[in-house]
């Protein structure tokens, strides 16, 4: 079985359990017919994926990986704040009437900073890092700039990323300060193992792990009953994963890049509400 969806269950599982409720103070998300968004909270959730193992996709519903894939490029290759250069529409409750989010995701990641070694943005740093010294407990990538939080839309949820590099292998942490885990959960998950394979890829390294640590990992109100439902599916095997071994610059990855063989998942009508 997927080990995504294991624990995709065993974290939801705890939530509900032992979660905390905040029903007693306001909150700032609400849904888009008016009413406040609740939600059930566990703080300090970790979990380890093994890259070298299995690709981690959720098989409890679909997740629509490619459109993932697209926003990860968006944010890390285009190192773009404008919703009309994505192929998707997730964003556009967010973006003003030109399009743009502010400075949030990739406005961040193609701002330059001045190194010894030279003038980099994060991403071309974090590649001049692991090109020239993968051995760096100094390669990271952070999103949350406070001097430009109030210009932005939405502050960033997954916003930091530190690579470590050791046995031939590329493993990446990611810092998530808040998990909608119905809507969310997999879809963050799937976008950072391919950034792994990405980053393993153009640097000779073999993909290691993916560790995803949540601050706030949450369930909305509304979402408890489709949580439960899909709590009573029995995971499915885990597809295979492969990278276009001709993608030899990280600039020059597609969404085709990747391919995903034998995805099998469970049926999923349910629409499911977006809180703002």
């Amino acid at each position: 079985m997927s080990h995504a969806d294991t624990l995709f269950i065993a974290n939801c599982r705890d939530i509900l359990a032992n979660g905390v409720w905040d029903t007693d103070g306001p909150v700032r998300a609400h849904w888009p017919d008016g009413p406040a968004a609740h939600t059930v909270r566990r703080f300090g959730v970790v979990n380890r994926y093994r890259l070298d193992e299995e690709f981690p996709l959720l098989t409890l519903r679909r997740t629509y990986w490619r459109s993932a894939v697209d926003e990860l490029l968006w944010i890390w290759q285009k190192k773009s704040h404008n919703v009309r250069q994505l192929k998707t529409r997730i964003w556009d409750a967010w973006a003003d009437e030109n399009g743009s989010i502010g400075k949030a995701y990739g406005y961040q990641l193609r701002v330059k900073h001045v190194y010894p070694e030279g003038s980099f943005d994060q991403v071309d740093r974090l590649l001049y890092d692991l090109k020239h010294n993968p051995g760096s407990r100094r390669m990271i990538t952070n999103l949350y700039n406070h001097a430009d939080l109030h210009e932005m839309a939405l502050y960033p949820c997954a916003y930091s990323v530190t690579c470590h590099v050791s046995g031939g292998r590329l493993s990446l942490l990611l810092h998530q300060r808040s998990q909608d885990m119905l809507v969310a959960n997999n879809w963050n998950v799937c976008q950072y193992a391919v950034l792994a394979h990405m980053l393993a890829a153009v640097n000779g390294f073999a993909p290691g792990e993916l560790v995803h640590v949540i601050a706030d990992a949450h369930i909305y109100d509304r979402h408890v009953p489709l949580v439960e439902d899909l709590l009573t599916r029995a995971p499915l095997p885990a597809p295979a994963f492969s990278v276009d071994p001709a993608a030899d610059d990280f600039y020059r990855f597609t969404a085709d890049s990747f391919s995903v063989t034998g995805y099998q998942y469970h049926p999923f009508e349910a629409s499911i509400p977006v809180a703002l």
